[in-house]
């Protein structure tokens, strides 16, 4: 079986301390320090010099989301990634997520076959249908056929990104008959994750290609998703596909010197972010005491001075049994300088202790 695991990494088991810790960022417009809004294009600019740091201070991973509307920066990640490539050495790089419904694998595989040759090897994508869906009418696709054409460029995609010849037949474009893609993948297969926010039929479809799972966790207890992560491990034994494929998490957070600093500092962002997203959806703006209480144990939001936040990303990781955890650091207007900080912390001391709460706690269950 062909494995998905990245080409030079090694994925642990539950318990084992060697996770993967990376960031996401969707390119949120932000504001200067002033508080006037930034231009898309500086926001972009900002974002490089964020991965920039990222792969200077040890960050594993950086994903990159795509949105199609004014409040996100990034219409095209894999440009940016491209650029990103250019300036860094180490740090994977990937989407967060790629929306492959309203995409074309072909497209899709082209432009990361050529991220993985400008990185060297270091590429990734991160495959999901999105939470948004300003993509679908832009690129003329009808929503009637949201499943449909995620199914069927999904299974496309799964022969594509092994890099051998494709023939293949699905419904919602024309067959490919001995159809090789260019360029070519130096060292195949694709790394490929598929990205669920919580439905059962996607954690089985994950497993049924055999394809890695990123559990998208962005509100409530990150414990109610151990059943997903179960969910997915015992498909993956029931297709016959290695049980120890990776499992990660994206949710989201901010690191700042002090508790009530970060608190205070993401608030008014996060506030503004979440109740335009939920004046679109029919969600009541968030409180003060909401974000504060998703802020502690038992909530999604990663967010406090180093220590806090790597105590509550160990406590996920042991808890799901995780191989990689992606901290989404951006946050609707927060400032530039906030975000390089967050990023700062997170690489030189959030990391490190992550590691080493993990350790201690496999050392003291073999004592």
């Amino acid at each position: 079986m062909t494995s998905n695991v990245p080409s030079g990494r090694r994925f642990g088991t539950i318990g084992e301390v060697n996770v993967e810790l990376g960031l996401d960022t969707f390119g949120d417009v932000t504001v200067d320090e002033a508080g006037a809004p930034n231009p898309a294009a500086q926001t972009i600019r900002d974002l490089l010099d964020q991965a920039v740091l990222a792969d200077e201070v040890g960050v594993d991973f950086l994903g990159v989301g795509e949105h199609h509307r004014d409040d996100y920066a990034v219409s095209a990640p894999e440009v940016v990634l491209g650029a990103v490539a250019a300036r860094t050495t180490r740090i994977r790089l990937g989407t967060a997520v790629t929306v492959l419904s309203s995409d074309d694998p072909i497209r899709v595989f082209e432009r990361f076959s050529t991220l993985d040759a400008l990185s060297s090897g270091r590429a990734e994508v991160i495959l999901g249908r999105g939470s948004f869906t300003e993509s679908f009418p832009l690129f003329g696709f009808d929503l009637e056929q949201y499943e449909e054409l995620f199914s069927d460029k999904l299974d496309l995609f799964a022969h594509l990104r092994t890099g051998r010849p494709v023939t293949w037949s699905g419904t919602t474009r024309a067959p490919l008959t001995d159809q090789t893609v260019h360029p070519p993948l130096e060292t195949p297969p694709l790394p490929t994750w598929i990205a669920v926010g919580g439905s059962p039929e996607s954690v089985v479809r994950a497993a049924r290609y055999g394809l890695p799972l990123m559990l998208a966790i962005i509100g409530g207890d990150p414990l109610r998703f151990a059943p997903y992560a179960d969910l997915y491990r015992r498909a993956l034994a029931q297709f016959d596909k290695s049980t120890d494929l990776p499992v990660g998490v994206h949710s989201p957070g901010h690191v700042a010197d002090t508790d009530e600093q970060a608190r205070d500092e993401l608030w008014p962002h996060y506030r503004t972010y979440v109740a335009r997203i939920g004046a679109e959806r029919g969600w009541p703006a968030p409180t003060r005491i909401e974000f504060d209480r998703s802020t502690g144990p038992g909530g999604s939001l990663y967010v406090g001075s180093p220590e806090t936040v790597a105590h509550k990303i160990a406590h996920t990781v042991r808890a799901l049994g995780l191989d990689r955890f992606d901290l989404k650091y951006s946050h609707g207007t927060l400032p530039h300088r906030a975000m390089m900080r967050s990023v700062e912390l997170y690489g030189t001391q959030v990391i490190p202790r992550v590691r080493e709460i993990l350790g201690d706690a496999v050392t003291d269950a073999r004592e």
